[in-house]
């Protein structure tokens, strides 16, 4: 007796296989995901309203020779640097504390790849935000001598442009970090900068820490980044202090994520 056999009846096909979506994908949603919610909304909204006021704030202050294109972008990193880091924090908490992590690794099972879309996501919103301030300053310095004594002066290279996205990348990697470590809004947010103030505080008071936190406070270390003054050793320091903040959070979390029961 010989076995059956079936054969695919005639115009049918077989079922197409499925295919994991791209980096690319996984990073358009996860920006979605940043956007929707009220929090990241509004966060990302008061960032910009907080560079627009202090582009506003330079506008009407200070001399005249101030008021240019590069004094009003680089003023309106300020805000920007201080909550950058919480749009990266929110980025990776929040599939946490809304517990969606089930649903998002079983759509896309390598966890690794989720984590990299979260952390590309961040970075785009912190370019993003620059872009932003950006055309804040340039609104400013175009309204600015029709209002005020203002120089209105627009020289500014690229190297300062590129220094200025390389902070605030490092700003919203740092945050991220810290969210991916501890998976909790509030924790991270709390010792994001409750951390690094506690260790610039006991670095400037105590003598002995006084060398250590040259190469591991990165609030000190990122000054010649902003300066543009980027020597050999402040490229090691900044190497030194990132790897501290940023490397190990990051290292620590994503062993963290890849190991864990996710409910």
């Amino acid at each position: 007796m010989s076995a059956l056999t079936t054969t695919p009846a005639a115009g049918t096909h077989r079922p197409a296989r499925t295919t994991r979506p791209s980096l690319a994908r996984l990073t358009a949603v996860e920006l979605r995901k940043a956007t929707d919610t009220r929090a990241g909304f509004w966060l990302l909204a008061v960032i910009a309203l907080a560079a627009l006021g202090m582009v506003l704030v330079q506008m009407f202050t200070g001399s005249a020779e101030d008021r240019t294109f590069s004094e009003f972008f680089g003023g309106a990193q300020l805000p920007v640097g201080l909550l950058l880091p919480v749009v990266g924090i929110l980025a990776v908490t929040g599939e946490w504390s809304q517990r969606t992590t089930l649903s998002t690794f079983a759509l896309e099972p390598r966890r690794e790849r989720v984590i990299a879309a979260k952390v590309s996501a961040a970075v785009l919103m912190a370019v993003g935000v620059v872009v932003a301030s950006l055309a804040w300053a340039a609104l400013a310095n175009v309204v600015a001598p029709l209002v005020t004594d203002a120089d209105g002066g627009w020289s500014f290279g690229a190297e300062g442009l590129g220094r200025v996205v390389l902070f605030q990348v490092i700003n919203v990697l740092v945050g991220t970090a810290f969210g991916l470590a501890l998976l909790s809004t509030p924790l991270a947010i709390v010792l994001y900068f409750v951390l690094p103030t506690l260790w610039s505080i006991l670095g400037g008071t105590i003598s002995a820490l006084k060398t250590p936190a040259e190469w591991l406070d990165l609030s000190s270390t990122t000054i010649p980044l902003i300066d543009g003054d980027l020597t050999g050793e402040a490229w090691g320091q900044l190497g030194t202090s990132l790897a501290l903040w940023l490397v190990v959070p990051l290292a620590f979390g994503l062993w963290r994520v890849l190991r864990s029961e996710i409910k």
